[in-house]
């Protein structure tokens, strides 16, 4: 009889890990997922930069300091490994894109341009799916990490190695804004 309920509770610890396990292995899953996500619009943004570049160059060459910084910066976003590397690489970037528009401002024929319209909506719509995709992965990341840490799954976390995952973050509130991608003249 003893062994019995000895097998009993043995079956059922082994059933509760897992359960855990099987959760723990789903959010990872599902936090990989969400990183590709962000990978893929950030890499959406990179193909429309060369673009965006070009068309203002054209209205404004003597500014080729801010073009080459946006150029850099988006050479060390592709580069960038690891969550947070990524973050602030992306923070650069945005910074930098930010000097673009600002160079842009000057030139009312620019924001006129229709090419530059299309580039300047494009840019908004992947913006707005970069900060959604980002939202997303920093809730399962939330999720995993709270699985991480909680009893009994910090136990089988723990046996299994499963390690937090970093959030992907601005460093400052300046940077927590969108670029300012509104040109609507007031000329």
């Amino acid at each position: 009889m003893n062994n019995l309920v000895l097998i009993i509770i043995l079956v059922a610890v082994a059933g509760v890990g897992i359960v855990l396990y099987n959760q723990l292995a789903a959010l990872r899953v599902r936090a990989d997922a969400a990183w590709a996500d962000i990978d893929t619009q950030l890499k959406r943004r990179y193909d429309l930069i060369p673009n965006l570049v070009e068309t203002v160059k054209g209205y404004a060459s003597h500014e080729k300091d801010t073009f080459e910084r946006v150029t850099e910066m988006r050479a060390a976003a592709i580069s960038a490994q690891g969550v947070a590397e990524q973050a602030k690489a992306e923070n650069m970037l945005t910074q930098a894109l930010r000097s673009v528009f600002a160079v842009a401002e000057n030139y009312p024929e620019l924001r006129a341009s229709e090419n530059f319209s299309q580039l300047q909506g494009t840019l908004t719509e992947i913006e707005g799916h970069i900060q959604s995709a980002r939202r997303y992965y920093n809730a399962v990341v939330r999720d995993f990490n709270t699985k991480v840490h909680v009893v009994p799954s910090s136990i089988v976390a723990w046996l299994f190695n499963f390690k937090d995952r970093e959030y992907f973050e601005l460093d400052s509130p300046e940077e927590r804004e969108a670029p300012k991608v509104d040109f609507s003249s007031e000329d």
